[in-house]
């Protein structure tokens, strides 16, 4: 059975992407980690593969902001190989970075009126700084909403990491969360131990950023792109957990962790 090639697409500041494709691998697929220059020169090569993905860290430091410049060389360089790539029955993931990358290049959510347009009109969804001002790393639990999601398939609640400053999700026309849910666009909403979500913002406890709606995670209405805040990559061992011991079904230091499921789903993807 052949296995699914993954571009891993990394940038000046991206920091995760060696354990990304670990995951990916680990999945069962074949991962490149490849620089964007080294793409921006040769675009025909996306044509190689079935899925993208792009990694967290700090890209371009995010001087002017969480994957801003990032996003920018994508719609200068690779617009229209990117087009063509998101076209076909192909798989895209943003990580963290990768996720502000997405919104910022206008990819996710993938609404026409609610993504950056070419001529560079206003947004009407970004990330931003979570409201405590700084940057927060933690565990955080999550449900799977009534998401269309490829990558989420048979996943019901997860508990997996974040690390970031720029996390929360802000929209200029209230009525988005709303139109993302109707659409199954709203694919990971943060909530308590018990699984409970809720349309009010949850406290900081819960929802580290206070993202509106409590989302953690947006897809396309195809549900074949996803951009995640949280780090499903730093969660394929049971033992990176910081309770592992502890937790009420202990898993066997051998078994994998529930952030790799993720990755798994999307292998399945192209195997089925």
């Amino acid at each position: 059975m052949t296995s699914p090639r993954v571009c891993v697409l990394r940038a000046p500041g991206t920091n995760c992407d060696l354990e990304t494709c670990y995951a990916f691998e680990l999945a069962g697929a074949q991962a490149d980690n490849m620089h964007l220059f080294e793409l921006a020169k040769q675009p025909e090569r996306l044509k190689e593969y079935q899925i993208l993905c792009i990694p967290g860290g700090f890209s371009y430091g995010d001087d002017i902001g969480a994957g801003v410049i990032f996003a920018g060389q994508i719609r200068r360089q690779l617009d229209e190989m990117l087009h063509d790539f998101l076209s076909r029955d192909t798989l895209t993931l943003g990580i963290c970075n990768g996720f502000q990358v997405l919104i910022k290049a206008g990819i996710l959510p993938g609404n026409d009126d609610s993504t950056t347009s070419p001529d560079g009109q206003k947004r009407q969804v970004t990330l931003t700084w979570n409201d405590n001002g700084k940057y927060t790393a933690r565990w955080v639990h999550l449900v799977c909403d009534d998401s269309r999601s490829r990558f989420l398939e048979g996943i019901e609640t997860i508990e997996l990491p974040i690390a970031h400053a720029e996390g929360k999700i802000c929209v200029s026309d209230q009525s988005l969360p709303a139109r993302w849910a109707s659409a199954g666009q709203i694919a990971m909403r943060y909530c308590d131990k018990s699984g409970t979500i809720s349309d009010s913002i949850l406290p900081e406890s819960i929802n580290p950023n206070g993202s509106i709606a409590n989302i953690a995670a947006l897809s396309d209405p195809t549900g074949r792109v996803l951009g995640l805040m949280p780090h499903p990559e730093r969660f394929i061992k049971p033992t990176q957990h910081p309770q592992w011991t502890r937790r009420e079904s202990p898993q066997n230091a051998e078994q994998n962790g529930d952030g790799l499921k993720l990755f798994e789903n999307a292998v399945r993807y192209f195997q089925n």
